[in-house]
């Protein structure tokens, strides 16, 4: 499903009317991402597969004092 098929089916805009500065949006995501277990999910913070981003430190060419 396309997005210009679910703002005219559900009437979703790319934002709200009314906004301030420090107030969070989180657009409907038209795709089912692909998720992994429950229990590694907790272990990496999250289920979606596409936002976990580990951390290596210097491992990964960062800085010394890591």
């Amino acid at each position: 499903m396309d997005i210009k098929t679910i703002k005219e089916s559900y009437g979703i805009k790319t934002l709200p009317d009314d906004t301030t500065e420090a107030m969070a949006y989180v657009p409907f995501q038209p795709y089912a991402p692909e998720t992994c277990k429950a229990v590694l999910g907790y272990e990496n913070g999250t289920l979606f597969r596409a936002l976990h981003k580990p951390f290596y430190g210097s491992r990964c060419g960062g800085a010394d004092n890591d």
